[in-house]
């Protein structure tokens, strides 16, 4: 059977979804679709995908729930005062206090969100002289205009949308993605003096060492002749459209101005703010304590999760070149692992990523660690698995300079949807695990 270009399968899917978002899990579209595991593809170097476990394993863990209730909690920041400014992907920011786990009403003066799908109110950072001007920056995607902040079901930016002819889709108002920043009042209750800084991105935030800002976007398959997971041809022909609509890292100062060294300047038919382009779906992203350098990891499709160095100008592959596969349960005539885009894992003029995934983990968040209470620990690097199928947990990773030299699973016992982490300055961590948040110390 099929529905306006959805198979049964992928109803049955999207149905399911929409189900378990009823029943308040955080879920996604992706988590549903890979369902089925491609064959694994051959790597283009030693050491690029399946690291083995570290010699030495991480010590016992000690876990403490902090706040639990925070349902499509997305990324938080660390207030001087150790509370957490934590946003929920409906479109609200709450305070978190650690120490006696309440949860605050939500701050009021948030601009108003459109949450379908994975789109929603996203990361917030806090500027680095917080402490004297109140400034923070956000991501979130805006509702258009004349359309009230609500949440949608799934079906809405994804069937809704991909199934539609691309002249069609060409003329929808579904929302836009916007980073913004403002001023948190004294007393953690509001937002004042918003300012919309860029448009066209709305996942992670990271303040770069020089003074100007990265911000990552997925990809807006809505704005090209392209679908979610995909296309069914060579994009070469057309490198501007890639650059401009595929996921982005864009580079702009913090008052939202061009740095005049951005690597596009001189070609008008690019958006000036770009800085990488190629990604499908970045979902974390870091600066390297010891390079400076800008990793991201970026959600694939059907497989195909990448650890990425992000470099001014750089093309990262989507949706052209891929590890992964199209989701199987988007094929009308039951095939299965059908390539993406001209078929190729790799390409001239696409940059390799430095590790991925296959079968997918659902990467979330990215942190590298750099304190003292997990000696052990020091600059490894931490990413969230939300995959269900292959299991909920934290991956560490260990480094040799840019390459991953092992892997080790963490928490899997607990069954938390691992979806953000960051450092507190006390060494500890606090990660975001479905609804709830917890902080991580060592085991005594």
């Amino acid at each position: 059977m099929k529905m306006a270009g959805i198979t049964a399968g992928a109803l049955a899917a999207i149905v399911a979804v929409m189900l378990l978002g009823k029943a308040g899990v955080n879920t996604r579209l992706d988590d549903v679709l890979n369902a089925q595991s491609p064959p694994e593809p051959k790597p283009g170097f030693t050491g690029q995908t399946d690291a083995p476990a570290p010699a030495k394993p991480s010590p016992p863990i000690a876990v403490q729930t902090v706040a639990t209730g925070l349902t499509g909690a997305w990324a938080f920041a660390i207030l001087p005062s150790g509370a957490l400014l934590v946003t929920q992907n409906s479109g609200t920011m709450r305070v978190v206090r650690p120490d006696n786990g309440s949860v605050s009403a939500p701050l009021a003066g948030v601009p108003g969100v459109k949450a379908t799908a994975a789109q929603g109110l996203h990361d917030v950072v806090l500027d680095p002289d917080f402490a004297r001007n109140r400034t923070l920056y956000f991501t979130y995607f805006a509702p258009p205009r004349g359309q009230a902040p609500a949440t949608w079901p799934i079906t809405h930016f994804y069937e809704d949308v991909w199934t539609k002819p691309f002249a069609e889709r060409r003329t929808m108002d579904l929302g836009t993605e916007r980073v913004a920043r403002a001023k948190l009042s004294e007393d953690l209750t509001t937002l004042t003096d918003v300012d919309v800084l860029a448009e066209g991105v709305e996942r992670n935030i990271v303040l770069a060492p020089d003074g100007t800002m990265f911000v990552l976007g997925a990809d807006r398959f809505r704005f090209y002749d392209s679908d979610l997971d995909g296309v069914n041809h060579d994009f070469t022909d057309s490198p501007d459209i890639r650059r401009n609509f595929t996921g982005r890292a864009i580079r702009i100062n913090r008052d939202g101005s061009i740095p005049k060294d951005n690597p596009w300047l001189n070609r008008a038919t690019v958006l000036r703010e770009t800085f990488a382009h190629g990604f499908k779906d970045p979902e974390g992203a870091a600066i390297h304590p010891q390079t400076g350098q800008l990793w991201a990891v970026d959600h694939g499709p059907q497989g195909g999760d990448e650890i990425n160095i992000v470099r001014a100008g750089r093309d990262y592959g989507w949706p052209d070149v891929s590890y992964g596969t199209q989701y199987d349960a988007r094929q009308p005539d039951g095939k299965k692992n059908v390539p993406v885009g001209s078929g190729a894992n790799r390409k001239e003029g696409v940059e390799e990523p430095i590790y991925f995934w296959v079968p997918s983990i659902a990467p979330s968040g990215m942190m590298f660690y750099t304190g003292d209470m997990f000696p052990d620990w020091k600059g490894n690097l931490f990413v969230g698995a939300m995959s269900a199928q292959h299991g909920h947990h934290l991956v560490r990773l260990v480094l040799n300079g840019d390459r991953v030299a092992a892997e080790e699973k963490l928490l899997a016992d607990r069954k938390g949807r691992v979806r953000f982490m960051r450092q507190a300055p006390d060494g500890s961590i606090y990660v975001i695990a479905g609804a709830e948040i917890w902080r991580l110390t060592p085991r005594r």
